[in-house]
This record gives structure tokens, sequence and C-alpha cells, in this order.
């Protein structure tokens, strides 16, 4: 099959050529002293940082789901670049693990070369932002797979942490306290309910501004999902556990991490929950069991920690403009999270 032939089958390997040489120089800003051999290799090579007794590689592998529909909709599609690294730190960020590498990965159909430097820019803007090198990556145009102009977003970070200090929630005891950080919104999480709601029930259009939300509906589903990373490692000594809260809420994510003989009791009305997800449950009539299993309701990590700690801990997260609560408390009992 000739070249032509392959672009009037939907895909064009002059788009992809001029995407490599973008994506090139983008993943050539986020180089640190760590990064080893050439941008455009097969594989992108990291070193562990020195010094290390017993050095622990942390991966995770996510995407940022139907999120990406409101970024094509909206015509802005940096965003769930950012998103993407963001929520990826985070994940590694609950066991104590400092970022090192990211690779992401772009699936579509008749993307266009703007199109997917726009996308990889969020994902450096990401990777600098935290002083993490892009290592590398993969755009796949897959026409009859993906309707024209649709796309899907994933990647996978690699962290390292110290055996002895990486955590596991084991540390977790009756008495700690559990702290909530703010999110910025629903981070990449609860999207396929938020916009049927939005789109399907109440006929909005993402250029809509909504008073209550005192923005565009675009714009308020597109917030950035917040990273911890400024607020939480400076104080991960003093800290027990950590839940990232994303898909399956509070209740969902951290009983991940409760140990045996300890119960997480969360305080509701304890902290303010944002507009959209009160419009949100109105509009659709969403009971508050479902919210609270799909949605993070505002509060985008929690943390537990002894008494003492959380005053150290909320100024920290204070000096980097994160707000943050006490939410509840560990009790006696088996792993599980209750609402009182």
């Amino acid at each position: 099959m000739t070249k032509s032939q392959y672009a009037a089958a939907g895909v064009d390997l002059r788009v992809a050529e001029a995407s490599k040489q973008r994506i090139g120089r983008l993943v050539a800003g986020t180089r640190t002293p760590l990064a080893v051999g050439a941008v455009g290799a097969f594989g992108g090579m990291v070193r562990v940082p020195a010094g290390m007794r017993q050095p622990v590689l942390v991966m995770s592998t996510d995407g940022v789901g139907t999120k990406v529909l409101v970024a094509r909709e909206m015509g802005r599609l940096d965003t769930v670049g950012e998103d993407l690294v963001n929520h990826s730190v985070n994940d590694i960020l609950v066991h104590g693990a400092r970022p090192l590498a990211f690779q992401d990965y772009v699936a579509g159909a008749g993307l266009t070369v703007d199109e997917i430097a726009d996308l990889v820019e969020g994902v450096a803007r990401g990777c600098r932002a935290h002083e993490m090198v892009l290592a590398g990556g993969e755009t796949a145009q897959m026409p009859g797979l993906y309707q024209p102009g649709h796309f899907d977003l994933a990647g996978t970070i690699v962290g390292v942490v110290e055996e002895e200090e990486a955590l596991h929630g084991d540390r977790i005891v009756p008495g700690d306290v559990l702290l909530g950080y703010a999110s910025t919104g629903c981070h990449t999480n609860g999207y396929t309910l938020a916009r049927h709601i939005l789109f399907d029930v109440l006929k909005l259009r993402v250029d809509q501004r909504v008073d209550e939300l005192d923005t565009t509906v675009g714009e308020a589903l597109l917030a950035v999902h917040r990273s911890y990373a400024a607020a939480v490692r400076p104080v991960l000594g003093l800290v027990h556990g950590i839940a990232h809260i994303t898909g399956g809420g509070i209740p969902g994510n951290l009983v991940r991490v409760l140990p045996a003989g300890a119960e997480a009791v969360v305080r509701g009305g304890s902290w303010p929950v944002p507009a959209l997800f009160r419009m949100l449950q109105r509009a659709g009539a969403v009971s508050d069991e479902e919210m609270r299993d799909v949605f993070n309701l505002g509060v985008g990590l929690i943390v537990a920690l002894p008494p003492s700690a959380v005053d150290r801990a909320q100024a920290q997260a204070r000096e980097v403009g994160v707000e943050t609560w006490v939410i509840g408390a560990i009790h006696p009992g088996a792993p599980a999270v209750r609402f009182s």
C-alpha cells in the first residue's frame, strides 16, 4: 500500500512525522540530570537517584476518561495532558514516592499536528512542574476504531521511594485524624454522569455561563486535576496513610489503605461541597450514596495522621494554596468507611 493510499485510508504519515518533530522538542524540554539516552529512542531511560539505600520503583497507569470529550468540544486539548500527569503523580504520592519519569499514549483518528502537540504540551507542562522526565510515549492514528477527531489519552508514571519509607496504610491506627485536601472540581472521574446531567438533562452548552458556577460549563468541567505533591511531600514523615480520591469516591478509595482494626468515620458536612456537585445532585436527582460513590465532592486527597501533626500538615498545605479540613477520624473496627 503506497503512502497516498495509507493517507486515504485514514493515516497520514506526513502528519505523523511532523507530530514527531513537535513532540521531540516538547520531550527535550523535560530532560533532567536523571535522563539517559536519546530523545526518540525505542525506549526511555532514567537513572535511579544516587544515594538511595533500598530504592523501590512505584508504577501506575491511568487515563483521563471521558473528560477528553469535554476537551474536544471546547477545542482545548492541553489541559487534559496536565490532568493525566497530576493524577498519576498523586497515585504514587499515596505510597510516598517521588516521580522520576512519565510516558504518554495518545490514540485517535484524524488528529492534526496541532491537536497532538497540544495534548503532549499539557503532559510536558505537568512533567516540568514536577521535575520529571517525559521519557517517551506513543501516538497512534487508528481510523475505524475511533471516529474522526476523537481520541483517548493515557499514561504511565515511574517513581521511587526508600523501601523503609514507603506508605502502605499499615501505619494507620485508631485515633488518627482524617485530613481532607480540596479538589479543583471533578478532577478526572465521574464525567460520564456529569456530562449526562449537564448536557442531556439540563441541555446546557459547554460555552454557556452558569451563575451558580461563576464560570462556563466547559471551564468548570476542564478545571485541572490538582497535584498534591507540594502540599504533602514536605510532611510525609508525619503521615500514616494517604488515599487519592478518584473513581469510587471517598468510600471506594479510603478503604483501600485501611489496615485490619481500623474503621474510617467521615463526618458529613465537615467541608464545603462545591457548587458544581450540588448542581449535579439537584439536577440529576442523584442520591447521597451515589454522589459519594461517583464524585470526590470537593475532597481530592485524604491523609491519615496523628492529631499532633495536623497543624503542621495544614500549614504546609496553606503555604502552597491548598485548603484542608479535618473531616473525620480512625476508629477501632473492621476496615470500612462510614459517614456520620
